[in-house]
Order: C-alpha cells, then sequence, then structure tokens
C-alpha cells in the first residue's frame, strides 16, 4: 500500500477534550463494547444550549476555511438505517454557510457509475479548497452492503480496504480534512424508530420494506462495519464513533468533533488572510496616490517624448 511523506500543511487529527466519541485506534474495535446511550449527564436542554453556542465558532471557522482556500472539510456519514445520518446534515447545515457546503448522498449505483471502478463517483463529489463535503453514506458502501449481500467476491472487496486507505490518504495529501462518523444506534432503538415511522404522515415518503428486511442482517452489517472501521481508521483519516440512540447528543458529539478538526488551523488561515490583506492594502493604496497625483501638462509630455526620441539607437 502507498506511504507518502505526511502533508505538512494537515494537522493529525485532535484528540476530543470532552471524548463523547470514540477516535478508533489500532484494530480491536468492538461495537458490542461501545455504548449507544451515552449522555454524560447531560439533557437535552443542555446539549441543544451546547450546539448553538458552538454554531458560531463553526461558522466562523467555516468563514476562514473558505477565504482561506488551502483545506477542504470531507465528512462521512455512516450507520445502520435510521441512525441520523440526515439529522448530523441537518444539525450542521443550520451552523454554516450553505454556499461554502455540498451534500452527495450515495444510493445505489447506477449502470454508468458501475461501468467505473468503485471510486469514480466518489472522487467526482470530494470537496474543493475551502468547501465542507458531506457524504450521506460513502464509498464504504462497497466495503459493506457488496460484503453482506455477496454482490462481489471476497477477494474484491477485501482489497478495497487498501484502495480506501489509499484514496483518503490522497484526499489528505492535497489538504483534505476528514472526518469519519459512524453513528452507533442499538437494534432495538432502530426498530423503535422504524415504528415511528409508520405513525407519522410526514415521515411516510421514509417507509421502505427494505428496512426490515435488512434487520434481518443486523450482526452481518455489525461484522463489516467492524473490520472496515478498523482496517481504514489511520492518523489523519479517523473514525469517529457517534453513541446516536440519543439525536441531540448525537448532534452535540458531531458538531464538537468538527469544530475541534478545524480549530488547529484557524492560526494559519489568518495568518495567511492578513498577508493577503497587506497586500491588497498596499495595491489600493498605490492606486490611490497614483490617482491623486497631478495629471503632467502638455509641456511636459512634449519633453518627456522627445526625450525617448533622443535615446532610441
Amino acid at each position: 500500500m502507498r506511504r507518502s511523506k505526511r502533508n505538512l500543511n494537515l494537522r493529525p487529527a485532535p484528540q476530543s477534550n470532552v471524548a463523547r466519541t470514540q477516535i478508533v485506534k489500532g484494530s480491536d474495535l468492538k461495537l458490542s463494547k461501545v455504548k449507544t446511550n451515552a449522555t454524560d449527564n447531560l439533557t437535552k436542554e443542555d446539549a441543544g444550549t451546547r450546539v448553538l453556542k458552538l454554531g458560531k465558532e463553526l461558522y466562523d471557522l467555516q468563514e476562514l476555511m473558505f477565504a482561506a482556500g488551502t483545506h477542504s472539510l470531507l465528512i462521512v456519514l455512516q450507520g445502520m438505517d435510521t441512525s441520523g445520518k440526515e439529522g448530523a446534515i441537518g444539525c450542521i447545515s443550520k451552523a454554516v454557510n450553505v454556499h461554502g457546503v455540498k451534500v452527495a448522498p450515495f444510493k445505489q449505483p447506477t449502470p454508468e457509475e458501475l461501468a467505473h471502478d468503485f471510486l469514480w463517483r466518489i472522487h467526482a463529489q470530494t470537496p474543493g479548497k475551502g468547501v465542507i463535503g458531506i457524504f450521506n453514506r460513502s464509498h464504504y458502501e462497497d466495503v459493506l452492503v457488496v460484503r453482506v449481500h455477496n454482490i462481489v467476491p471476497k477477494p474484491v472487496w477485501k482489497k478495497r480496504y487498501d484502495d480506501i486507505n489509499n484514496f483518503e490518504e490522497l484526499l489528505t495529501d492535497n489538504n483534505t480534512i476528514i472526518l469519519k462518523f459512524f453513528l452507533h444506534i442499538s437494534k432495538d432503538e432502530q426498530e423503535q424508530r422504524l415504528l415511528a415511522r409508520e405513525q407519522d404522515p410526514t415521515k411516510a415518503w421514509k417507509l421502505n420494506l427494505g428496512d426490515w428486511k435488512e434487520r434481518s442482517l443486523w450482526n452481518d452489517y455489525i461484522e463489516a462495519y467492524e473490520d472496515a472501521i478498523n482496517k481504514t481508521s489511520t492518523k489523519n483519516a479517523p473514525w469517529h464513533i457517534v453513541p446516536a440512540d440519543h439525536k441531540w447528543y448525537r448532534n452535540l458529539a458531531v458538531t464538537e468533533a468538527v469544530i475541534e478538526a478545524l480549530r488547529p488551523y484557524k492560526k494559519d488561515w489568518m495568518a495567511k488572510l492578513e498577508t493577503e490583506s497587506k497586500t491588497a492594502k498596499a495595491e489600493i493604496d498605490a492606486y490611490r496616490k497614483a490617482q491623486a497625483a497631478p495629471a503632467p501638462t502638455a509641456a511636459v509630455k512634449k519633453k518627456s517624448k522627445r526625450k525617448a526620441k533622443k535615446t532610441v539607437p
């Protein structure tokens, strides 16, 4: 597997001071040992207040990233059905300027996409400099769904772990900050959410028989997720396990993790913008001085022309 020198413009993923998410290290993750219903003794109201306060900081950090134009942010959201991927997207979107956000939902590949390698459609959706990209499902479906449903042979999907690591290394080498979140819910919580959808007419568009059929493969998906996370959680593209039974806790955990990933770049972004500001101000000052200088008289122009002719060999 390719290993390049670490990009000095990309900071190692920070360790959370609050630790609401578990950052995966090594290769021994067992999701059954990670709580899905954590609260850290907070209430829904406490978390909501905290998210609103953090929203201002996230907005400012996004604005700096956009203006500096040196980095992009890619947020990958994965999880079982009903785990709250769209809810997390909504929470982030409320805090930022949507003109600088690109959301890409990945569903069943089209015939054209299947005619290419599995990363072809993914690469086309990665965010450019200054932009936040959010993947609702992602390239990881090609080591999850295809494995559980035997869509491709084992040697094919097994090799994709290395392909994914190399792909994400390419992105980080080009100053893309990557955050990968597994929204961790219990099987019981999923059942309650699926049943609640049936009782809410506004959620009718989400009803899908396939969600219930997939539940019978729960253990297979957990095993597939554990392998994928263990094999692709790297220093610059770590996996965060987010307890997601409580939607408000999920939103707080994701928001905090995003801000903590961006904070280390604030000083560099500010320095770049200050340098650009000084250069722009100098150009403006020079222009103003030129505009304020008296226009040369006709006699001076005539003298300048004669002097110029004398200098011609």
